[in-house]
């Protein structure tokens, strides 16, 4: 089976955890043993490795002007450079996935950045509240009247999460790229949420 790439976006200072659950349901199966539809690929500014919030340091498979053209989906993974002026070098790479109709899909201020460049405006979102995005998105968020304040948002192929909401974020991504059954997504979701003491 020809598996399509989901390329994670990761900055310097990107959150560890906030990619982890998705990565690992593509990468693995969403249920393990089942089919795998997915291959996992990474992406910053350029190839020199970036480090997490955490410690972690990655080599990205990609840089900006060496991805490919064929791929499934862009995840932006949170963390604290979405507000550096280097990050205004993704725009592109969002506004031709977006044309494409390809998932894009940001949580944290991945989101915010999302907003700040008029991504989110006429499709359903969220990020960390609504008065945060409003501060850090600047004048070209025009998207209040779309805001909805929940864990995670899914609307076609723009998906977008608070930085608490990594279980829900991952959950919204599999729907979006049809990664497995519903009801596989789902007890992946109860099982990661519950443990092995479901309530």
């Amino acid at each position: 089976m020809n598996k399509k790439e989901v390329i994670f976006i990761l900055l310097n200072n990107f959150a560890d955890w906030e990619g982890a659950y998705i990565s690992t349901c593509l990468n693995i199966g969403v249920k393990p043993g089942n089919p795998i539809k997915y291959s996992v690929k990474t992406l910053s500014i350029s190839k020199d490795p970036v480090r997490s919030i955490g410690g972690f340091k990655v080599l990205p498979d990609y840089g900006i002007n060496d991805m490919p053209e064929d791929y499934a989906g862009l995840v932006l993974v949170g963390g604290m450079s979405w507000f550096s002026p280097e990050a205004g070098q993704i725009v592109p790479l969002i506004e031709k996935a977006i044309a494409d109709k390809k998932l894009v899909a940001g949580i944290c201020n991945a989101s915010v950045f999302l907003g700040a460049h008029g991504f989110l405006n006429n499709v359903k979102h969220t990020s960390n509240g609504l008065e945060y995005i409003k501060q850090y998105a600047g004048d070209k968020y025009a998207g209040e009247a779309n805001y909805i304040n929940k864990q995670a948002v899914r609307d076609v192929n723009i998906v977008t999460a608070n930085g608490t909401a990594p279980l829900d974020f991952c959950r919204e991504i599999l729907y979006a790229l049809d990664a497995d059954t519903p009801e596989i997504i789902e007890e992946s979701y109860q099982y990661y949420i519950n443990g092995l003491s479901p309530k």
